[in-house]
């Protein structure tokens, strides 16, 4: 048995709109970011967020009869000393240049590297596919992260591209096709959804 995979990305906030670094810090929806977001066209009958505010509030517009269940493990990467600065910020702040250096994989200071968040994440997602596939559902429906979007995709996502080729915007996500029973978990990329005016899908 096959089922649909939405992985979606909450909806903007005034870090967004700033283009400064969120991570762990617990920020809300953005008062322009919740009026763009639309009900979805589907219901499922849970959705899973992180468990930071900004997903759940996401997912409360978009699927408002659904019932949420927190996923911490689907938290976005924790950016330590970058979080609630902005790149043009950090222009000349050694740490962050260095980490940029190293193509944003090595541990930020006080927060995780990219390895050690990709595997936190996929360790969370197989998790979740498992209990949906135990409760017979026909969706997994998860409301979380630009990061944790792409490090699922990355990981699972077919065809297979780059971490970054994944990315979506605010309100948007992906869909695939997952087969839950297949080892190494694989999906198959359907199409992008979207859920927030003004938003643009991608190519891919």
């Amino acid at each position: 048995m096959t089922m649909l995979l939405y992985l979606i990305r909450h909806g903007e906030t005034e870090f967004n709109k700033s283009k400064k670094y969120q991570g762990a810090v617990d920020i809300p929806l953005s008062a322009e970011g919740r009026s763009k977001l639309f009900k979805a066209d589907f219901e499922p009958e849970t959705v899973y967020v992180s468990g930071l505010r900004r997903t759940a509030e996401t997912a409360k517009i978009l699927f408002p009869g659904a019932r949420l269940k927190r996923v911490s493990g689907f938290n976005e990467m924790n950016f330590g000393a970058f979080e609630g600065r902005s790149a043009d910020e950090m222009e000349k702040d050694d740490a962050y240049r260095k980490w940029v250096s190293d193509n944003c994989e090595s541990r930020c200071p006080g927060g995780e590297d990219k390895a050690g968040f990709c595997g936190r994440v996929l360790a969370a997602f197989e998790e979740v596919i498992r209990e949906c596939a135990e409760a017979d559902r026909r969706e997994a429906v998860i409301v979380s992260h630009g990061g944790t979007i792409m490090a699922i995709a990355e990981a699972c996502g077919r065809p297979g591209r780059s971490f970054y080729q994944w990315s979506v915007g605010n309100g948007a996500g992906l869909v695939f096709e997952c087969d839950p029973k297949r080892t190494p978990l694989s999906c198959e990329f359907i199409r992008e959804t979207v859920y927030a005016y003004s938003q643009v899908p991608m190519e891919i």
